[in-house]
């Protein structure tokens, strides 16, 4: 691709991330996150994507590059948002055996911002009959045992058991690929990769797989426009270890950029002329165009010569003994 080209796909990672930030508050966690009746899905949820989002993004650029310092913010906000982890222990109490908490807090764990006290805590409840019964979704599964082992806990149980039994581990037919499989898919690639730390976590059969058939399915969900799902799909076409079809890339973010609002922000979905959706249904596929920019830039500029992973700079620690960003 041309200098343009990727100056056009930096535009997308520059703008989605200044509409982040100035939409920081709707991330904010209100007085129902710790509420037994509380919607997780509108208050856990953004916040842990918005912090796995700019951890990804703060590894894959590069510590003087104005992105890195906005992402290092906005994770400190979302950190801060914890109480610096505390909140974690109060849901813990509040639900011994969900594993959203333990999903969420390992965000911040691979980042160096832990919590001692919520790690024990946590690690007691793993060693149960109850919690290593709980029954999931294969796809699910791979990302609990991602969150057990970034905070510490580790099971009998291998990742390779639980992708044999997703969608993308069976390796379908590639006509039988839709919505669902599509998020689920992404998903196992995410969870394999460590959410962009490591282009070596996808099988080599796997990987060839979706090589041949991430394009057409990248086109097909384009052509629908399916924004968010579209955005997941380049997110994975940048973990993969071989290079990026440049072409199909080009037509990629060509799309995607022309679907943007002045704001910065991409709907899930292509509404047409209709006006901004509302935070809810925007915010999602925000975030994973700033994603996929990041690891798409730093694919074609050959930032991965220097291992694709840039230390964290300034690193502090604070009385729960944690290591991350500043603050």
């Amino acid at each position: 691709m041309t200098a343009v080209d990727v100056q056009k796909i930096r535009e997308v990672e520059t703008t989605a991330l200044a509409w982040l930030s100035a939409h920081r508050g709707d991330f904010a966690l209100g007085d129902d996150a710790l509420t037994a009746d509380g919607q997780v899905d509108l208050t856990w949820k953004p916040l842990g994507e918005l912090a796995q989002t700019c951890a990804s993004i703060r590894l894959h650029t590069a510590p003087s590059d104005p992105v890195h310092a906005c992402v290092s913010d906005l994770l400190r906000f979302a950190w801060q948002q914890t109480g610096r982890g505390q909140l974690f222990l109060h849901l813990q109490r509040l639900e011994p055996f969900a594993t959203y908490p333990l999903e969420v807090y390992s965000v911040f764990a691979a980042a160096g911002l832990r919590h001692a006290g919520y790690e024990a805590a946590a690690a007691t409840v793993a060693r149960t009959r109850g919690w290593r019964s709980t029954e999931q979704e294969p796809t699910r599964r791979l990302g609990v045992l991602r969150a057990e082992r970034r905070s510490g806990i580790h099971r009998p149980e291998q990742s390779a058991q639980a992708l044999r039994r997703t969608w993308l581990g069976g390796r379908p037919e590639p006509w039988t690929f839709e919505r669902p499989s599509g998020y689920a898919l992404t998903h196992v690639v995410f969870h394999l990769t460590d959410w962009g730390r490591t282009t070596e976590g996808v099988p080599a059969g796997l990987a060839a797989y979706l090589a041949d058939w991430l394009p057409p399915w990248l086109d097909t969900c384009l052509d629908a426009g399916m924004w968010d799902l579209g955005c997941e799909l380049l997110v994975v076409a940048g973990s993969l270890p071989g290079p990026p079809d440049s072409v199909i890339l080009q037509d990629a973010w060509a799309r995607i950029a022309r679907a943007r609002y002045d704001s910065g922000a991409l709907p899930e979905e292509d509404v047409g002329a209709a006006p901004e959706p509302d935070f809810h249904h925007c915010y999602h596929s925000t975030l994973m165009a700033a994603f996929a920019a990041a690891l798409t830039v730093e694919r074609l500029t050959g930032d991965e010569d220097s291992a694709g992973l840039w230390p964290d700079a300034g690193a502090t620690q604070n009385r729960y003994g944690e290591q991350g960003v500043p603050g």
